[in-house]
């Protein structure tokens, strides 16, 4: 019965668009949308209410009672209105090279409820109207659509006492159903012209099981296929460069005895070359001139930030791939310190980042409602570089679309593979300088198997110290190394003279240990699960480093003695030979770390671009 009433129904509505006007035919395809969606949640209300006659449970002591279901909606589990708190750490003052975090809090969504109207309470459901479900061809006209319907649409909050009890189950069925959830085909809540409500479904967290490399390499290129990245609202000229571009990259010319690039470093060597050329070309930015100081165009080039700062600083001072007028832009960079969100307004004690999000927010409508560059794509042709590790929580709710680079790369954390990109975190000591020190010992002169010092950060390190503290005298596993300490060896120099650097992770996945070990030319071993490495989408990370699993680590050093001599200095020799990709210099220069950045970024962004 009620697949007829959905076919009679579009039958009636592509009769009718015949002798419509455009507007006319808008509000006709949304009601037509409605009444599907309430079709379906009355279908699935009466498949379930039948069902629940039948099926009974009995308890234990003998009693019969209706089976109950338990989901993020029902009243059978209990609600927890409070967001999920970690313990905040202070900051640290350790030795350079420890792996400061702060942990990250409040990493659910939180959902938008909007309102019913007094006329629309204590009615039938035939009356009440439901946030529709809109498609990208009528999306461009929706902002001033909304004003002129007679009957305005009306999102509805879980909460509904004022409800018939059939109409809330109904409704209630329908966002359990995922009806009413907004995603890549709906209005984005924080564009200016999305005038209309939205009904967010309450989401719980995913948790990835450990993912290995070859895993990861195979998300990436599922997450490349089937991404739904948004149609633009309108066409630019810039598109179709983009997408000549992708189709160059797909087709790219075989490079052999590159004198500039190491082949085996990379997972093709000629696609990433010609990619690289191609932005060089035709790259083009717009950065946004919006936004106070400290928070916006403050660039951090000291410390553990280093990277947001550096790439900030080096993108805003660039002539060669920033333009003054938007109009001529591929992408757009929205220049925020994570950092400076974090200490400028973040209340120490209250475990809430809600208005740290709230100031991002603001700042994306501000940007918004002054250009139509944001709008016109949902803000999949914006990007953002930030290091702390709340930037996947704060810019999660209203950024999710656009490219962000994050140090925080991680699977658990919402990362998506394809999309955005793992930013290298580099622990920067003297700004002036950020070369000094580079290098370390040859292959041959490395006596100690791997190294590691650090503070207890996070549930992996102390289980690194309980299995291997003191325990080998090959194995350098040590605790905090106190400032001034008068031991025979420094914290660099044990890096300099170790062949494997451990690099477990933290309080998150990310460590500048890392990045610090390619620096003193030691090979990294990292023990970080769903950790995505930098540039992963263009270097092959097991050409050059060790990944041992964190429910490994009390086979640590039979799985390094288990590395032939001639493996391991092919490993060192690689490590050497991918430093260039790593290193900032105060003015960039070709496959340095700010150009691997940019280029990420690009070579994302080509590969997600839908045409109009």
């Amino acid at each position: 019965m009620t697949t007829v009433l959905i076919r009679r129904e579009r039958l009636i509505t592509i009769i009718k668009l015949k002798k419509m006007t455009e507007t006319q035919r808008l509000i006709l395809i949304w009601k037509m949308r409605e009444t599907e969606v309430m079709i379906l949640c009355l279908m699935r209300v009466e498949i379930q209410m039948a069902n629940s006659s039948i099926e009974k449970v009995e308890d234990p002591g003998g009693d019969v009672k209706p089976e109950t279901a338990t989901g993020l909606d029902n009243g059978s589990s209990p609600k927890n209105a409070s967001l999920h708190e970690k313990q905040f750490s202070q900051e640290k003052n350790s030795t350079p090279g420890d792996n400061f975090a702060l942990d990250n809090v409040g990493k659910s969504d939180i959902s938008v409820a909007g309102e019913v109207s007094s006329q629309d309470k204590d009615v039938g459901i035939s009356q009440i109207a439901l946030s529709p479900i809109v498609s990208d061809t009528n999306w461009t006209n929706l902002g001033t659509l909304g004003s002129n319907l007679s009957n305005p649409l009306i999102s509805v909050a879980p909460n509904r006492p004022s409800l018939p009890k059939q109409t809330t189950e109904i409704i209630s069925k329908a966002e359990n159903l995922g009806l009413l959830q907004s995603g890549p085909g709906t209005l984005n809540e924080s564009s200016t012209t999305a005038r209309i409500p939205l009904i967010k479904k309450k989401k719980k967290k995913q948790i990835v099981p450990p993912t290995s490399i070859p895993e990861m390499t195979r998300l990436l290129l599922w997450n490349r296929v089937s991404f739904r990245s948004m149609k633009p609202r309108w066409s630019a000229i810039r598109d179709p460069e983009i997408l000549s571009a992708k189709g160059q990259i797909e087709n790219a010319p075989i490079v052999r005895n590159d004198p500039e690039l190491y082949a085996p470093l990379f997972r093709n060597v000629s696609t990433f070359k010609r990619s690289y050329e191609l932005m060089e070309r035709m790259l083009k930015v717009y950065v946004y001139r919006e936004g106070g100081k400290p928070i916006f165009h403050t660039p951090i080039l000291k410390g553990l930030y280093a990277s947001e700062g550096w790439f900030m600083r080096l993108m805003e001072g660039n002539k060669h791939f920033r333009v003054k007028d938007p109009r001529k832009a591929h992408l757009f960079y929205m220049p925020f310190s994570s950092r400076f969100l974090e200490s400028a307004l973040y209340v120490p004690g209250s475990h809430s980042q809600k208005n740290l999000v709230e100031h991002l927010k603001m700042y994306v409508d501000r940007i918004a409602a002054k250009y139509p560059f944001w709008n016109r794509t949902g803000g999949t042709d914006h990007f953002l570089v930030a290091c702390h590790d709340w930037a996947p929580y704060e810019t999660r709710h209203h950024m999710e679309r656009s490219i962000r680079a994050l140090c925080n790369a991680d699977l658990n954390e919402g990362f998506r593979l394809g999309k955005d990109v793992s930013l290298p975190e580099t622990f920067v000591r003297l700004p002036q300088n950020p070369l000094r020190g580079l290098g370390g010992k040859p292959a041959s002169k490395r006596p100690i198997l791997a190294f590691f010092a650090g503070n207890m950060h996070g549930s992996v390190r102390p289980i690194l110290l309980q299995h291997w503290e003191n325990k080998d005298p090959e194995m350098k596993i040590l605790g905090p190394m106190p400032h001034g300490s008068k031991r025979k060896m420094t914290y660099i120099q044990y890096m300099k003279t170790s062949k494997y650097c451990i690099c477990p992770r933290g309080y998150e996945v990310n460590s500048p240990r890392v990045v610090e070990a390619i620096f003193y030319e030691c090979v990294p071993v990292i023990i970080s699960d769903n950790f995505v490495p930098p540039f992963f989408e263009v270097l092959d990370w097991e050409a050059f480093a060790v990944f041992v699993a964190e429910k490994d680590i009390p086979m640590l050093k039979d799985i390094l003695l288990s590395i032939p001599e001639k493996k391991y200095q092919e490993l060192q020799l690689r490590v050497k030979k991918v430093q260039q990709h790593f290193l900032w210099h105060s003015r960039p220069v070709k496959y340095d770390i700010f150009h691997m950045i940019l280029h990420s970024i690009w070579y994302n962004r080509v590969h997600t671009i839908k045409s109009r």
